[in-house]
């Protein structure tokens, strides 16, 4: 088995499904701005920051803004999307995730989150899993977004571990990508088919235990 210290966790689609509130609020921007938004549509905007996926959409509807036009709509998005992040509890948390964190913890390995989301801290709490946290790296502390690797850099670095003893966790191609590149092992959390440029893949974390790492 690898030697492991630490796993960092993307959070949409990882540990929560608040991908669905993501597009919910982007289809309702879009809606507003006269173009619609499908779910095939939205699976670009994963894993990278809402500045990034605001641009993504905007050329996908040919409307041009003004950035001040853009930071009002930055907004209004993040506020539809505060309103159901503000309903979230513990049922919420994906099917196996808590009984994975719990063996991280009783194995001794560090506990990271590594996500764009500005609103990381609050969903955490919101579902009650933030003391399994050893560092939180999310919007607020990162300059560059996935597929950059500085966000598991510095979630790497939060935990003492050198990346070639770090798991990244991710759903996403952008994440995967980014965990590559800091030079980490990442397990791709989905569609193996989406993923494959991850070491491993897995559908979701029911029925997985410590043993994953002997695949890496």
């Amino acid at each position: 088995m690898a030697d492991i210290k630490a796993c960092l966790f993307d959070l949409d689609g990882v540990i929560v499904d608040t991908a669905k509130y993501h597009f919910l609020a982007w289809r309702r921007l879009c809606n507003e701005l006269g173009f619609d938004l499908t779910e095939e549509e939205n699976e670009s905007l994963k894993g990278i920051s809402r500045v990034e996926s605001l641009e993504i959409l905007l050329k996908l509807g040919g409307v041009i803004l003004t950035q001040e036009e853009k930071d009002e709509w930055l907004v209004k998005k993040n506020d539809w999307y505060l309103e159901f992040v503000d309903s979230m509890n513990p049922d919420e948390i994906l099917p196996g995730v808590v009984h994975f964190l719990d063996l991280l913890k009783g194995a001794g390995i560090k506990i990271a989150l590594g996500s764009a989301s500005k609103n990381a801290m609050l969903i955490l709490k919101k579902v009650e899993l933030l003391p399994y946290f050893d560092a939180v790296i999310d919007g607020t502390k990162v300059s560059k977004g996935k597929p950059d690797p500085q966000t598991f850099t510095l979630g790497a670095e939060a935990t003492g571990a050198h990346p070639s003893e770090c798991v990244v966790f991710e759903d996403s191609q952008a994440g995967v990508e980014a965990g590559n590149r800091g030079g980490m092992y990442t397990i791709g959390v989905g569609d193996e088919t989406v993923l494959d440029r991850a070491h491993v893949v897995i559908p979701g974390f029911e029925n997985q235990d410590l043993k994953l790492f002997n695949r890496l």
